[in-house]
This record gives structure tokens, sequence and C-alpha cells, in this order.
């Protein structure tokens, strides 16, 4: 179990990835995204996710050169993450993607590259363009975003390589545990975005009575549940002091009936886009 900010955990590749991070969703260009970026390095964070579609990724790589100068780290210190739109999906057009990413982040390679969607039909020519990056040793790992079992299923069936990562939507009303439990099985690490649930899940009465007892705020006690559960988790904000507090959650254990308190709120509710019926 990730036991402080910059513990990892290891892909089946062997690369270590942050268990803990930060996302950077509805987070537009400018100065706030910037700070924000240098404030979670500042405070010890070594994981930072993109995407294309977020259209921030020159702030981003302005955040990550500046704190990299004033926190006396270097690029392998960091662990950053994008990921290739629906509109760029093919081999040809994923290569390119790849490409105006790293050029827009300002980095000569990625950690780690997603394909954002499962696309029908066309996530799959993606793939081999992700495959052959990994291979030419353009990206240290090679993963999928919002992909169910039976896209993974489809993914892997014919795939040179196996994904390293699948990024989904997951909190309490949305537990995945078919999910879960199908990557854990196939060593593919599950990672968690909106794990706040785009923060409708601050006021829910069950998790503000479990926090109480632990003198913890809400949002602390859904990450430990995400950590618990071995799933790595990038929370977005851009105020430095949510941005402490969101990582302050190494100090505590949730007790085996929190956590099965917790995970009984599921409800499979989605505040994202369903996978198997999306238009982009």
């Amino acid at each position: 179990m990730i036991k402080h900010l910059q513990d990892t955990v290891t892909l089946h590749n062997g690369v270590k990835m942050p268990g803990f991070g930060l996302g950077v969703f509805k987070v537009e260009e400018g100065p706030v995204l910037v700070q924000a970026v240098k404030s979670a390095i500042a405070h010890g964070y070594r994981s930072i996710d993109t995407a294309a579609v977020y259209e921030n990724e020159l702030g981003v790589g302005q955040g990550i050169r500046e704190a990299l100068a004033e926190n006396g780290l270097t690029r392998k210190d960091l662990f950053v993450t994008s990921k290739v739109w629906n509109a760029d999906l093919g081999y040809e057009p994923t290569l390119a993607a790849y490409e105006a990413s790293l050029e827009k982040l300002g980095l000569d390679d990625l950690d780690l590259y997603l394909i954002h969607w499962p696309v029908k039909g066309k996530y799959k020519e993606a793939w081999r363009a992700l495959e052959t990056l990994y291979a030419e040793g353009r990206v240290k790992a090679i993963g999928v975003s919002n992909f169910q079992i039976h896209h993974l299923e489809d993914l892997m069936d014919g795939a040179r390589i196996k994904p390293m990562v699948n990024q989904v939507e997951f909190h309490p009303r949305l537990t995945q545990q078919p999910l879960r439990h199908f990557t854990k099985e196939h060593g593919i690490q599950l990672e968690a975005w909106s794990p706040l649930m785009q923060g409708e899940l601050l006021n829910d009465p069950t998790l503000a009575e479990i926090a109480a007892r632990y003198g913890k705020s809400v949002a602390q006690i859904i990450l430990r549940w995400d950590l618990q559960h071995g799933v790595v988790t990038i929370p977005k904000s851009v105020q430095a002091q949510r941005i402490a507090e969101n990582a302050s959650i190494f100090d505590f254990e949730l007790s085996d009936a929190d956590m099965a308190q917790i995970d009984g709120m599921n409800r499979d509710q989605r505040v994202g886009p369903d996978p198997d019926n999306f238009d982009f």
C-alpha cells in the first residue's frame, strides 16, 4: 500500500509510478495553472497528469520547468502523463499527437501516455502507435483511460503489449468492483480520475460522519479509501492549501468496517460520460 506521498506502485513493465499526483482537468492556461503545478511539486507531489484535450499542456510544462529549477529537482524526479484525444486516434495521427504534446510540454518524453477514450473502431490503431512509441523508447509506459472490461479484452486480443494503466472514473458512488478485479487479475494498474466526484461528495452525510471520527476532511477520507484499494489517484486543485490538504492522508488508516461502509455507497453513478455511450 502507498504509505507516503512519494511512494510508488510498480507497473507490469517494472516502471515505478507515484501512487498520488495532481490532475489538471478543466484548469485553464495561465498563472493559476502554473502556480498549481509549482505548489504541488514544492509540496512533494511527483506525478502530474494532463491531456491534449485539456488545452493546458503549455502551462503544465512551464510549471514543471519552474518547479524543477526552484526545488533542485531534475526531470527524472517527476512522472508526467498525457493522453491522446479522440480526434487523433489512428496510427499516424496518434504518433503526431504525441509529438505535439511533447512540444507543448517542452519535454523529451513522457512517463505515461494514454488513449483517452475507447472510440469504437479507432483505439486499436492508436494502440499500435503507442506500442511503437514504447518499443522505440520514446515513452516509459503506455495505457488507456475509460476502458471497460470488454474494451480491454478487445484491445488485448492481438496487442503486442498489455496496457500498464487504466485511468477511469472512480469514487464511492462508482466503485467499479468488476473492473478493479479484472485489472488486478491482468496486472493493469487502475488509476482514479474525479475521485471526489467533482466535489459532489464533499457534503455527503455518510462520509462526513466518517471524516469526523478521524478528524479529517471528507476529501481526505475519499482519497485514503482510494489508496487502501490500491488505486492510484490524482485529485485536482489549484489552491495551495487544498493541494497540501489532499496529500495529508498518510497519518491514518481507515478501518475495515469504514472501508466496507464506503464501498456500500456504490450506485454505479457517473459524473462523467459512459464509456459505452459517449459522443465527442
